[in-house]
């Protein structure tokens, strides 16, 4: 039973929920801009890094092309996500 728990699974949601929290931390304080950036910049990229290796089992692959192709993908689907969510609630917050 022991060997089915999925332990990297369980750490890489624990951790994910604690970064949260100090994401959070940017909301509920009275923080400068470029604190709170930052803050948000440091645990998003906590929290990428936590997600290649724990939940899309980047370490698990021998093959380096494959490796690196799955490392490309997730960083370019994690920028689009980024920026477009940056530049929708930009370009709305402007229209209205």
């Amino acid at each position: 039973m022991k060997r089915l728990f999925p332990v990297p699974h369980v750490i890489g949601f624990a951790s994910s929920l604690l970064l949260s929290l100090i994401a959070l931390v940017v909301i509920k304080f009275d923080l400068t801009f470029a604190m709170g950036m930052t803050i948000l910049g440091v645990t998003a990229l906590v929290q990428a890094g936590l997600q290649l290796f724990l939940f899309m089992h980047v370490s698990e692959n021998e093959d380096k092309k494959t490796l690196f192709t799955n490392i490309g993908y997730a960083l370019f689907v994690g920028l689009v996500t980024i920026f477009g969510t940056l530049f929708a609630m930009m370009w709305g917050y402007n229209m209205g």
